[in-house]
């Protein structure tokens, strides 16, 4: 395998209304031990509360901030701060002005889960039973 090189604003790209994500290191690049996403967080995003069974993931906030609300804790990171959420900590993540920052998933695979979640048809998108077994494929539990 060779290295690769992203360029900035480069990757494979999935915007949403509240989420622009761009794909730096895709599940393969690391063998499936990582993926790296650049997360760009737009006004008003949330994430509800949810949980990993084994995937951890470690946000390094760019700009803005990032409130983080756990069990028993919420905190606001801003630039400079890195967040790591191991397997089986419940969290809520949002922006309620808008941040960018580096997302690292581990194992890796959280790229297939946004292809995924891209050529959603309209039905499957509407249909609660389809995401809750497409995001327990993916290790992403709602609590």
């Amino acid at each position: 395998m060779k290295q690769t090189i992203v360029p900035a604003g480069a990757g494979q790209d999935y915007d949403w209304d509240l989420d622009h994500v761009y794909v730096k290191t895709p599940t393969e690049v690391a063998g499936g031990r990582v993926t790296v996403v650049e997360d760009t967080l737009k006004p008003g995003f949330h994430l509800a509360r949810h949980h990993h069974k084994s995937m951890a993931e470690i946000f390094y906030i760019l700009t803005g901030e990032v409130a983080f609300e756990f069990d028993d804790e919420r905190i606001t990171a801003t630039p400079g701060v890195m967040v790591n959420i191991p397997a089986g900590i419940r969290h809520d993540v949002s922006s309620e002005r808008g941040a960018t920052l580096l997302t690292i998933f581990s194992p890796g695979g959280f790229d297939n889960y946004l292809s995924e979640c891209a050529s959603l048809t309209a039905v499957q998108s509407t249909d609660p039973e389809y995401l809750a077994a497409l995001a327990e494929r993916y290790d992403i539990w709602p609590d």
